[in-house]
């Protein structure tokens, strides 16, 4: 068959940028509206508690799909680069590995939650009110890790080899699931929170299996024996750290949660809770169309700048910088000008609805600048820089988001915690400007032979 892959190195930037973005933000959205639409099934179903419990619950799908990104990116940028040098076999060997670190990594997470799940919950911000909700959950949500875990894996393997079309079609078969039989658990069932978990992890489980069985029909540019699955430390090494970006970027989103739900138990008490419930779901949703294009971006810099193809590399990127930062732009206009709307959607709580509504237009008074902040980190993932791509995946979320929750609800109280986040964005901002203006010829010359030597021969640039 001929090689999904070839596509990178020679159609048009902004068609391939298109066709690759595209599926992979209609993919992300739709995942994004069925943890959406399942807040908001609970909060008429369930109540404010059971929004609340979703909160409490987040931190831990993250870090699961953490996990799964940091495999699939890492793994993903490693085969985008083989197949961009011509070298399909060691691409396969990476797919191998893939494949057995996701194992491994399942394995251990459904074990250490089951373990300590109700430390867990108190730990990422549980009150005794909402404890039981968030236990219902969370404990059948742990059974799931191993689907949850390979959809997203997968899904960024099949994106490297420029076949974002299943990628897409897999996440759309999971999320239509899940938004399809959610309410039959929940309202006809009368199952509440466990209905809700039980719906999540069957949606997820198909979608796994739609993308292992693309893999073992033969339709990938990749083939899979199972010699491959033996571990190479030096291909683990590579994965995960190169992975290790993106897994810095979900696991800092998720200790960021947890910090979040502990200050504002304090200040906000279990509504505040509940809303920032609310506003996570829309945070979601408004920053997938810039993962879509991420998405794109990551095998078309990967693959060209294996190939050499420095000019491609720039153009990718400055295209990506740019239609991200418009649509950031859109959604940033919709939230300030209809933040009560928005709101309404999931609850008709006067008192959330209020707090929301608030919450909202502090929050995303600087969301316009996250387009760049995403795009310029995903570029030093797809070269293989890694300690470039951790700095600035962790830089949000680690370094200036975490610090201001703790600081600024002393002197703000509830307030603070919603300020903390324009601050974050803007100090993130700025550092990614700053990467972008010492790197100049990777993103903008288009010649590339200075930042080559550079990524190659020497440790100067970070």
């Amino acid at each position: 068959m001929k090689d999904q892959s070839e596509q990178l190195g020679k159609e048009q930037i902004p068609r391939l940028l298109f066709n690759l973005s595209f599926p992979a933000t209609v993919g992300l959205l739709v995942m994004a509206l069925y943890n959406i639409v399942d807040a908001i099934y609970i909060g008429w179903g369930v109540g404010p508690m059971g929004v609340a419990a979703l909160s409490i619950a987040f931190p831990v799908q993250m870090l699961v799909t953490a996990l799964g990104a940091a495999v699939g990116i890492g793994g993903g940028s490693a085969i985008s680069r083989r197949l961009g040098s011509g070298e399909k076999d060691r691409a396969n060997r990476v797919l191998g590995n893939v494949i057995s670190i996701l194992l491994m990594i399942s394995a251990l997470g459904v074990i250490s939650g089951l373990l300590f799940l109700i430390p867990m919950l108190y730990l990422f911000g549980s009150s005794d009110t909402i404890l039981p909700y968030a236990k219902d959950y969370v404990e059948i949500i742990l059974y799931g890790v191993i689907f949850f875990a390979t959809i997203f894996t997968l899904n960024n393997i099949v994106r490297a080899e420029g076949n974002a079309k299943i990628a897409m079609f897999a996440m759309i078969l999971s999320a239509g699931i899940n938004i399809a039989v959610t309410p039959i658990f929940i309202f006809m069932l009368d199952m509440g929170m466990r209905g809700a978990a039980y719906a999540t992890v069957l949606s997820q489980a198909l979608g796994a299996i739609y993308l292992v069985y693309y893999f073992a029909s033969g339709k990938s540019s990749l083939s899979f024996k199972f010699t491959y699955l033996v571990p190479r430390s030096n291909i683990i090494n590579e994965i995960l750290s190169i992975g290790s970006s993106a897994f810095a970027r979900q696991s800092s989103l998720s200790i960021m949660l947890i910090v979040a739900n502990n200050v504002l138990i304090i200040h906000g008490g279990d509504l505040g809770v509940a809303v920032f419930g609310i506003i996570n779901r829309i945070m979601l949703f408004t920053i997938m169309p810039c993962m879509g294009i991420v998405q794109g971006v990551l095998p078309i810099v990967g693959y060209n700048y294996g190939a050499n193809q420095h000019q491609r590399v720039s153009e990718a990127i400055l295209l990506g910088m740019k239609v991200s930062t418009i649509i950031v732009s859109v959604t940033f206009l919709v939230i300030m000008f209809f933040p009560q709307l928005l709101m309404s959607i999931f609850t008709g709580e006067g008192e959330i609805i209020e707090m929301g509504q608030r919450a909202l237009r502090i929050i995303f008074v600087l969301s316009f600048t996250i387009g760049i902040q995403l795009v310029s980190g995903a570029v030093f993932q797809a070269i293989g820089r890694a300690r470039a791509a951790f700095i600035l995946s962790v830089a949000r979320q680690g370094l200036f988001l975490l610090p201001m929750l703790l600081l600024l609800p002393l002197g703000f109280q509830l307030t603070g915690v919603w300020l903390a986040f324009p601050l974050a964005d803007l100090f993130a901002f700025l550092l990614a400007l700053w990467y972008i203006k010492t790197h100049q010829d990777l993103f903008f010359s288009g010649k590339g032979e200075k930042w080559a030597y550079g990524i190659k021969g020497s440790d100067h640039f970070p």
